[in-house]
Parts: structure tokens; sequence; C-alpha cells
């Protein structure tokens, strides 16, 4: 199929998608996964590629990026250690579980173990979809793990695959591996933030903002690709960095255009992947010899289930250790439950990076020889990831019913920062204004309206918009947007202090945001 026909073919598919989901009340991916496998039955479509490298330099450098720009650094900071626990021990766990009993079933023992590292990790993009009915904490615990285990899921596969090779690997090389994966990644990913970084506090323009945020995911996946460190890790490091600096590297236009443009073009990368993931499936089955599809639809249920399992196991002991060697009470407070383990269990999704690794997979040995196991590592990876989104999916918000964690209400929150920024704003009204020669007239009567907005927020939970009829007088602007930017700084210190959460601090940004664009206008761009 030409290519301008399968990108046609895709985004009417994700159109469908996005219109029949909330009319039959299913996720958007599960809908478009299940488009795919439709389709792969049209045998033209079947010959549609996906490679490996198009997944890893077109998809996921955006996709994480934007993850990683909405996620919560209170969160990470606050769950590090077990964030790095799963993203680490547990991928390492997953590809050994996953690895033996496909060896049981009949697996070469190379291919086992590429096929582990294949599945080890959850996928992020897949997470991001299918796991946003979690509670807040437990969204972005999972979160956090799914954006960086990866650099662990593919030093694994790179062993896996020397190791079939005929290679030989000593403990120093395997640490030297994850060693230059994770630092590699971080450095590269704080390298490209740093040149971002000093790049935007100089430029004013929405537009060439944006651009640059948009190379900013591939130089990063790019830098750490070329000293053979974690792309991926870079990616989201290099996201993380520009979120916790954005209020200073951007402005009110810029950001809004942001939040426009990125979840609709994550959306239509996303979506169109799930397609392709399914189509993907199709030409996997149909590559299969007919006497061996029992045999890889037993392998794939067992393996599908030893992943689960697993991943339960794992966090059993791991908190059985952790409460062996730390009894903080802050630390007993934020352990799991037995409830949260299982839905942390269910809620591991795999996707395209188990899809991209394992259609990465060499075909020839060193020797010019077919790898053994190579179609069924491709036909196994494949039927996981169908189950986990076709079964984990759908499966997920019963299970988070089940349980009834608790969640972390963010009104409460959203309360103190509005009373907090709007407390620092009329305290610093007559400072501004004769900082600003301000008129008495105009000082009052901002005044007054800033001092209404904060006995609102302290007698409401939320705190009301601020009516911004104000008159068109130059001076009356400059007194309002220096409150912006007084309020901002506020919010910031709020936010580097852990007092309110990400998510909160993001909510209300927008919302200065938009005052400071209806207080200067609309931006026009030449």
């Amino acid at each position: 199929m030409e290519g301008l026909e399968t990108v046609v073919l895709l985004g009417v598919s994700v159109l469908a998608g996005a219109i029949l989901a909330p009319r039959l009340r299913i996720a958007a991916p599960l809908l478009l996964l299940v488009f795919g496998l439709l389709l792969g039955f049209v045998p033209q479509l079947r010959h549609i590629e996906l490679p490996p490298e198009t997944v890893l330099l077109i998809f996921l450098p955006v996709m994480l990026f934007w993850e990683s720009l909405t996620t919560s650094l209170r969160s990470i900071r606050r769950d590090l250690r077990g964030i790095v626990i799963m993203s680490t021990l547990l991928v390492v766990a997953s590809a050994l579980a996953a690895a033996g009993v496909a060896h049981v079933l009949g697996l070469p023992w190379s291919a086992a173990l590429i096929l582990g590292a294949a599945l080890a990790p959850p996928d992020a993009t897949a997470v991001a979809a299918l796991g946003r009915m979690l509670p807040r904490r437990n969204f972005m615990l999972l979160k956090a793990e799914s954006l960086t285990n990866d650099g662990t899921a593919l030093v694994l596969y790179a062993i896996a695959v020397g190791l079939a090779m005929g290679g030989n690997y000593v403990p120093i090389d395997i640490a030297g591996l994850f060693a230059l994966s994770y630092l590699g990644g971080a450095v590269a990913g704080v390298l490209v933030a740093g040149a971002a970084y000093q790049l935007l506090k100089r430029i004013s323009d929405p537009l060439i903002i944006n651009i640059a945020l948009l190379i900013t995911p591939f130089a990063a996946f790019l830098l750490a690709e070329a000293v053979g460190a974690s792309g991926v890790l870079a990616v989201v490091m290099a996201g993380l960095i520009v979120s916790f600096t954005s209020g200073r590297i951007s402005t009110a236009a810029s950001r809004r255009q942001t939040e426009s443009a990125w979840p609709l073009g994550s959306y239509l990368l996303n979506g169109s992947l799930f397609i392709l993931i399914g189509i993907q499936v199709q030409a996997a089955v149909h590559g299969i010899e007919p006497r061996d599809v029992g045999r890889l639809l037993v392998s794939t249920v067992a393996v599908w289930a030893t992943l689960i399992v697993i991943r339960f196991v794992f966090q059993t002991v791991s908190i059985a250790l952790i409460r062996l060697l730390d009894r903080r009470p802050s630390q007993r407070k934020r352990r799991m439950s037995y409830r949260a383990r299982v839905v942390s269990s269910i809620a591991g999704f795999r996707g395209a990076v188990s899809l991209a690794i394992a259609l990465s997979v060499p075909s020839l040995l060193s020797n010019g020889t077919p790898l053994p196991g190579r179609e069924d590592i491709i036909f196994i990876s494949a039927g996981v990831i169908v189950l986990t989104m076709l079964v984990q999916g759908p499966l997920l918000p019963a299970v988070v019913r089940w349980a009834r964690l608790p969640d972390e209400p963010e009104e409460e929150e959203h309360r103190l920062a509005e009373v907090a920024i709007s407390s620092a704003a009329v305290k610093a009204v007559d400072d501004l204004a004769e900082h600003l020669g301000i008129t008495p007239e105009v000082r009052g009567r901002v005044a007054d309206e800033y001092q209404s907005h904060l006995d609102a927020a302290q007698a409401l939970h939320g705190g009301s918009e601020m009516d911004n009829t104000t008159q068109s007088r130059e001076e009356e602007k400059k007194l309002r947007q220096a409150l912006l930017e007084t309020k901002r700084e506020v919010l910031l210190a709020l936010r580097l202090a852990g007092t309110v959460d990400d998510t909160v601090a993001r909510r209300i940004q927008t919302r200065l945001d938009i005052e400071e664009q209806r207080l200067t206008g609309v931006e026009t761009y030449d």
C-alpha cells in the first residue's frame, strides 16, 4: 500500500475511534487496536510494515516527552525508591520469569531471553492511555515507572542478543552497560534540556518556542543513542526538566499553544500506533506455520499470566523486605496494600516498545544461520500485547472499584495555592503600583478586586476566577500583569516546596495564562 493511502487509512481509523469510543463506552486505544486487528484481515494491509526504528525515532519521542511534561515531579520525589526498584529489579525479574516459562514450553533459551527482555517493561504510552482511571498517586507511580524502565529492558535485550550471537558477558560488562544506559541517557537529557533552556529564555515568540520544544525530544533521543545510552530515558529527563522550568522559559501564549497542539499530536500518534500494532499482530499470526499455532497460543497465555503474577509477587516481597529495613511512620503510610498491588499488577500494560524490540530481533546469527525462534518471539510478543490491552484494559476499572483505593483530592491543595497567590498579590499591590506609577484610582480598583478574589478563595473550596472586565487603560494592564508575575512566583515556590502537586500548579498556571491573554489580547503572527 502506498504511503499516502496508509496515512489516510490511519487518519480515518483514528477519527472513527475518537467518535465511536465514547458512544460505545470503550477506551479509544482498545477500540483502535481492534480496528487494527480487523484491518489485518485484508491481505494488502498486512504488508504495511512497522519498522522498529519508526517506533523508536518518530512515535516514542513525542509521546514520551508529552507524558514527561505532564508528570508529577512531587510524586516522583516521594516514591523515588519504589520507582527505581520497579524500573530495574522488577524488569529483570519479569524478563527471567517470562523467559523461563517460554523455555519450558519449547522456546530455545537464547530466544526466550530475548522474549523476556522485550516483554519485561510496562509501556508508558499504554499506561497513559488506559491507566487514567487510577487514583492520582497510583497512576503517577505507574507512569513514572513505565517512563524509566525501558533503559533496563534495552540493556537486557542487548545482552540477550549478544549471548544468542555467541558473545560472553562478565558482571563488570553488565554493570557497564547499565551505567551507560542510565547515566548516559540522563546526561544526554540534561545537556539537551540545558541547551533548550538557554535558547528558550531568550525567545518570546510562541511559534518559535513550540518549534524548539518539538525538536527537543528528538535531539535528546539521538544524542543518547549516539553514545549507546537510553534514548527513552534521555527524552524523559529532558521533559521533566523542561516541565520544571516551564514558567521561566515560556510565555502564556506559548503554553496555551503547547496545551492545544501537543495533546492533539500525541493522540494522533498514539492512535495510529495502536492500529499499526493490531495490523502487525495479524501479520505475525499469518507468518506462523499452522502446526505451531496451538503451541504458541499456550505459550502466549502462559507468559502473559506469568508477567501479572511476577509483578504481584515481586511487589509483595519488596514491601516485606522494606518493612523489615525501614520502620519509619512516614514509610509505613506509603506502603502499598494488598488491593493496591492487585491493581498495579493488572495495570502493567505492554505496548509499542515491546513490539519494537521484538521486531528488531536479527534474523541471522553471526554464522549466517537463521536465529532460532525469531518468529515465535514476534508472535508471543504481539499476543501478550493484545491480551494486556483487550483483557487487562477492560478489567482494570472493575478492579479499581473493587480495591477502593484512597485518592488524594486536589481541591484542598488548589484552595491553598489560590489563597497563597491571592494573598501575595494583595500584599504586592501598593508596592507595584508605586513602582509603576499607577494612579490611586486604578490601584484602589485593582486592590478591591484582588481582595474579593482572596476572600472567595478563603471561603470556597477552589476559588472562582476573577472577573476581568477592566477598562482599557495601559497602566491598569501593567499593574495586573505585574501582579500575575507575582502570583506565578508564589506558585512556583509552592511547587518547589512540594506544598502543591504539579498537576494542581498546572491547572492554576493555565488560569493565570488565560487571564494574561485576556489582558493583552489574542496574539497575532506574521
